[in-house]
């Protein structure tokens, strides 16, 4: 089912509760189904032949490898085995979207699609050690390191254990997807580790089930990506990696005509949420802010000046990531500290 323009709304997304309304229902709507393997995966987001079409209301049921491609398996296996970074699955063509049109994916489900998780060290990668971008004099360069991560799926845990000694804790999962966008605007091809306003490696926990994504459209087609599985992630990944798993998903697409997020944004029952991709990291935080501000004042109706101030004393920001050339951060505010959203359309 289209969303008709009489459901539009000011502030470029469309809320959860709209969708729920409009989108057919997830046993009576068509599903595409789409394989990723090694061979066809892609490592830019870009304009590329698609490999399937999708109709807005349509579920797109696929999988995704993790980061290394699958490559890394046991001890003893080694980075150079890695044939790209983030290999994505994709793109999708999404009948009817064009340029200035938003697109609204709806994360249904997430499967972690194995029994254990990588995570890797890599000299130059990293929130901590020296890059090409910010070099130190090192008197002893940090080497390579692998991790593995036993998944337990009925205790939603995976299991950290040691290199240097014997110790070893679990932490819960929370599944997500590292990697999820759009082709960028202006016939750009960006690599799979960078994320920008096409949406990309955000590397954010809010790409996971129950929430809804907004990306702006920059090509015909939009031409979505996704990739990048993560089991779980402190703040930051700060080492350069999460726990790094190969993933089922499912998502339901929709668009919003004629309205542009321009940055991407996330929304479920209890939040709204905005991205701030850039660096240095005080400018991804002004990008997300200002974006929530926006948000706010066209959606909810308080001034510019009184969701700032209002931002101020309940809203949450943190960052997502702070390893790729492009830096990340959310900010966002519960719809209980909001006045109610306006019923109009734009104006």
């Amino acid at each position: 089912m289209r969303l008709s323009l009489s459901v539009f709304f000011l502030a470029s997304t469309l809320p959860v509760s709209v969708l729920a309304q409009s989108s057919p229902a997830a046993g009576k709507a068509d599903v595409v189904q789409s394989r990723a393997t090694i061979d066809n995966v892609k490592y830019v987001f870009g304009v590329a032949p698609p490999v399937a079409h999708v109709k807005p209301g349509n579920i797109l049921e696929a999988n995704s490898l993790d980061c290394f491609g699958n490559a890394l398996q046991k001890p003893g296996d080694s980075m150079s085995m890695v044939k790209g970074d983030n290999p994505l699955t994709g793109p999708f063509y999404i009948d009817g979207a064009e340029p200035g049109d938003t697109l609204v994916i709806r994360i249904l489900d997430l499967q972690i699609d194995g029994k254990q998780g990588v995570g890797t060290f890599s000299p130059g990668f990293g929130a901590a050690n020296a890059t090409h971008y910010t070099p130190v004099l090192e008197t002893k360069p940090l080497s390579e390191r692998i991790w593995f991560y036993p998944i337990d799926k009925e205790k939603n845990t995976a299991t950290f254990q040691a290199l240097d000694s014997d110790f070893k804790v679990s932490f819960p999962l929370h599944p997500f997807l590292g990697c999820i966008g759009v082709a960028p605007a202006n016939g750009e091809a960006r690599s799979s580790i960078v994320p920008a306003e096409f949406g990309g490696n955000m590397d954010a926990p809010e790409v996971s089930v129950g929430n809804t994504l907004y990306l702006p459209v920059n090509v015909p087609g939009a031409l979505f990506y996704f990739g990048d599985g993560h089991a779980a992630m402190g703040d930051g990944e700060v080492a350069g990696s999460a726990v790094e798993v190969p993933m089922r998903a499912r998502f339901q697409f929709e668009l919003v005509k004629g309205k542009s997020t321009g940055w991407p944004r996330f929304e479920n029952e209890k939040e709204i949420m905005a991205a701030g991709v850039y660096r240095p990291v005080d400018d991804a935080v002004r990008i997300a802010v200002t974006e929530l501000i926006r948000w706010i004042h066209a959606d909810y109706g308080l001034s510019e000046l009184d969701a700032y101030e209002l931002l101020s004393k309940v809203a949450k920001v943190h960052l997502t990531e702070m390893v790729d050339p492009n830096y990340v951060v959310i900010a966002s505010i519960e719809k209980k500290y909001l006045p109610p959203k306006k019923a109009s359309g734009p104006r």
